[in-house]
């Protein structure tokens, strides 16, 4: 069961939280977090660029001259491909992207990529992000205490309570910054963020939600009931 000094915003150490195995000391699967990143790219794209085909660009449909005798090539429609201005063959229509995996691959992912950034050192735990006033100011100051801030600021995923509305206000226009909560975690922004800042009670939060053994439970139960 790895051990992790939890830190205040002042950056001096205030204790030690324990954290559960199945969650953060889990071994690191790259083809498992590979496929999670590609299914939340894919459901995230828009799949809306699309082109005109003959039937959607203007012009008569009326045929220009007579099939045979005029020495020119044959024509049907001045909307054809073969002319400028015409339709479009075989362009990108509308479609959805969008694609399932199963919810164990999906956590699964997240728990590797979480222990993989714990076995960096890039996962830091703060016993309380509590910040006194919603300014950009005072939360870029506490950013610089923990070491996070600079010339090169560092891409940080912080996870709190969306009830923080201090934290979410004084960090929104922060760039390479985000906030989330233990249920909004997804494995992107895991991969994309170099660290991690967690808050003690969304540690605990997040090995309630993705501990296997719990999950079990909750769906015997779940079947239970359904019976």
């Amino acid at each position: 069961m790895p051990t992790v000094k939890v830190r205040n915003l002042k950056n001096k150490e205030v204790g030690e939280i324990s954290l559960a195995d199945e969650v953060f000391d889990v071994k690191l699967n790259e083809t498992l977090i590979h496929s999670a990143v590609r299914n939340y790219l894919a459901n995230k794209r828009q799949g809306t660029s699309a082109t005109k085909t003959r039937g959607d660009v203007s012009g008569s449909g009326k045929k220009l001259w007579k099939q045979k005798g005029t020495g020119r090539a044959r024509i049907a429609s001045i909307r054809s491909p073969l002319w400028k201005g015409g339709g479009n063959v075989h362009g990108p229509q509308p479609r959805d992207w969008s694609y399932a995996i199963p919810k164990k691959m999906r956590r699964g992912a997240l728990r590797s990529a979480l222990s993989e950034r714990l076995r960096e050192g890039n996962l830091i735990v703060i016993d309380e992000i509590s910040i006194s006033n919603p300014k950009t100011k005072d939360f870029i100051g506490v950013m610089s205490t923990l070491g996070l801030s600079g010339k090169k600021p560092v891409k940080t995923l912080i996870i709190d309570s969306l009830d923080n509305e201090n934290l979410i206000r004084s960090s929104r226009n922060v760039q390479k910054t985000k906030v989330t909560n233990s249920h909004g975690l997804n494995i992107y922004d895991i991969i994309y963020h170099e660290k991690l800042l967690i808050s003690k009670s969304a540690a605990q939060e997040l090995t309630e939600l993705l501990d296997p053994k719990r999950e079990h439970q909750s769906m015997k139960e779940a079947n239970s009931h359904g019976k």
